[in-house]
């Protein structure tokens, strides 16, 4: 008797196009998004990876129920960690497509310019652009008149300081070979939210780019993540830039919640002091209590809105910060009085006790206020 032979499965065809979605609070707009890129890249062997910063409204049991009927569909679910920057470079990486695309999950970024981006790439482009600001595209009313200010002011500093003659370097809808992205993902920020700047700035070599138009929709479910505070968080990775990836992100936001800390202290001593006749060594305190607090909530907001707290954890985060902040003063008066003492002159002195504290400051709030 002759045993039947049965043949191996016909393996799936292997992905061209991996498009990476990076999400938090989306799980109105997964199966929508699915159903477009489906009617989009007909033709095509694509997959999208969702990369879920493990979100409340359960957005990535959303994306794997939706796996379960449509084998292109892949989650990623990440714990602990936070960040569009971050998600997006690890969607990239876990992707074995040649060619990758990254997008928005909120349906403002225009799906059916996908097959286009693709036949650029497949004709030599290195990075093709999704771009808004190029004839033929549109910001629409997808973006309040404060964004749309912030995002005009970013791409004129970036074609300014970094020479980048992007249209619109603050897309978040591009497409390049997973190569490109491979070669220097150790030199990328995982910070923040604007991973195209970075990709483009951190390639030794200008990249071979076509920017395709786009009209930017408005968002149909859940809420926008970026606010007026992304501009801020943009310039920071601008400056970083310029620094050679020297200075990080974080730690220019740090400084610059710093600076305007000095100014909240300024104008708070000069009403506890004349508006209120308080003693001035009351005075000083109470200043140094509310720029403390100042700097505390701004940083909360900006600085590691990736580790935000709320609640309790607030409360007990704002403790460690007064407690952080004072031993940093008493390592800028430590090192100031020492070099003073070394006569390096008083403004060389005070620079140095500045630095000191500033970077104590941000070392210890990151292990001890922000820690991970």
């Amino acid at each position: 008797m002759e045993l039947a032979i049965q043949a191996a499965p016909v393996p799936p065809t292997a992905p061209e196009l991996s498009i990476v979605v990076p999400t938090f609070n989306e799980s109105a707009n997964v199966p929508e998004l699915v159903r477009l890129l489906t009617l989009a890249l007909d033709g095509i062997a694509w997959e999208v990876i969702f990369v879920d910063d493990d979100s409340p409204d359960g957005t990535s049991s959303v994306a794997k129920a939706v796996a379960q009927r449509e084998p292109r569909v892949r989650c990623l679910r990440r714990v602990g960690r936070r960040g569009l920057a971050g998600a997006c470079i690890e969607g990239i990486l876990s992707s074995a497509a040649p060619i990758v695309a990254v997008m928005d999950a909120d349906l403002q970024h225009d799906e059916t310019i996908l097959p286009t981006m693709l036949a650029a790439i497949r004709d030599g482009a290195e990075l093709v652009v999704g771009s808004r600001y190029v004839d033929g595209g549109s910001s629409g009313s997808g973006l309040s008149s404060i964004r749309q200010w912030g995002s005009e002011t970013a791409t004129k500093l970036a074609r300014r300081f970094l020479h980048i003659e992007l249209g619109d370097p603050m897309s978040g809808f591009f497409m390049l070979r997973r190569e490109k992205v491979e070669a220097i993902a150790g030199s990328l920020s995982r910070e923040g939210f604007k991973i195209l700047l970075d990709i483009v700035a951190s390639n030794p070599e200008p990249l071979k780019t076509v920017e395709v138009p786009f009209t930017f929709r408005e968002r149909q479910a859940g809420e926008s993540k970026l606010d007026s505070l992304v501009t801020a968080e943009y310039l920071g990775l601008l400056f970083s830039k310029l620094s050679g990836g020297l200075v990080p992100v974080r730690f220019l936001m740090f400084l610059a919640v710093g600076a305007s800390g000095v100014v909240i202290h300024l104008a708070a001593l000069k009403v506890f002091y004349h508006g209120l006749l308080m003693r001035f060594s009351w005075a000083e305190f109470a200043a140094t209590m509310v720029a403390m607090t100042w700097n505390f909530v701004l940083n909360n907001q900006l600085t590691y809105r990736d580790r935000r707290l709320s609640g309790f954890s607030f409360l007990v985060g704002l403790v460690t910060f007064y407690v952080v902040c004072s031993l940093g003063t008493l390592a800028n008066v430590g090192v100031a009085s020492w070099l003073f003492e070394m006569h390096s002159g008083l403004w060389l002195a005070g620079f140095a006790g500045a630095v000191m504290s500033s970077v104590f400051n941000y070392a210890a709030s990151s292990v001890l206020t922000w820690r991970k």
